[in-house]
């Protein structure tokens, strides 16, 4: 069940343009870590609970004449509870500030290179198209320039790292090129400013 979602989800990925799979990829990585703001919510909540059972057990332990000594022992620790709150608090926010600017960043930079991300995307599918790629060859030569390892791609496509090694000297042979960092330069050498001698 699961490689046939896969298949379907690599079928799908290959029919969009380059940029229609950037966004997809953009999601993933800017989406919100649920598991780390539960993280930080978690800790957050056990130095508050911390913090409220030391000010009840303060109130308690004055009214039974508890010495001075095991007070400003609990008093320290409350303050410490309360400190290790407020940072984790402030590291929340601070996290989703810089998560809100990170999305108008990559939305700004989306708007201002729409076109340009769906031509490369458009002549990157005609170039491998020209270099006669399988199916295959095409879908790990994409995942090649996005940047996975071999074995991100094996896992990604449920096949060996071994198939998927196999599949990307392919694509190097067919397209006459050294290797990964050959593939990318091929594609982008031409898009970036020179350098001055």
């Amino acid at each position: 069940m699961v490689r046939s979602w896969c298949i379907r989800r690599i079928r799908a990925i290959r029919q969009m343009t380059h940029f229609q799979s950037c966004l997809i990829w953009q999601r993933g990585f800017m989406s919100d870590d649920v598991s780390g703001r539960r993280g930080i919510m978690g800790v957050a909540a056990l130095f508050a609970a911390i913090a409220l059972f030391i000010g009840f057990d303060l109130i308690t332990d004055r009214g039974d004449g508890a010495g001075a000594g095991h007070i400003l022992a609990e008093l320290s620790v409350l303050v410490a509870a309360s400190f290790g709150l407020g940072a984790m608090i402030w590291r929340l926010r601070r996290l989703h500030r810089a998560l809100a600017d990170a999305r108008q960043d990559a939305g700004r930079w989306r708007d201002e290179n729409r076109e340009l991300v769906q031509g490369l995307g458009v002549a990157i599918a005609r170039q491998f198209s020209a270099w006669g790629l399988s199916d295959a060859e095409t879908d790990v030569g994409l995942l090649l320039l996005k940047g996975l390892s071999l074995q991100e791609i094996a896992d990604l496509r449920e096949t060996s790292e071994r198939t998927v090694r196999e599949q990307a000297r392919a694509v190097y042979r067919k397209s006459g090129l050294a290797g990964r960092n050959a593939l990318s330069a091929y594609f982008l050498e031409d898009l970036l400013p020179g350098t001055n001698d």
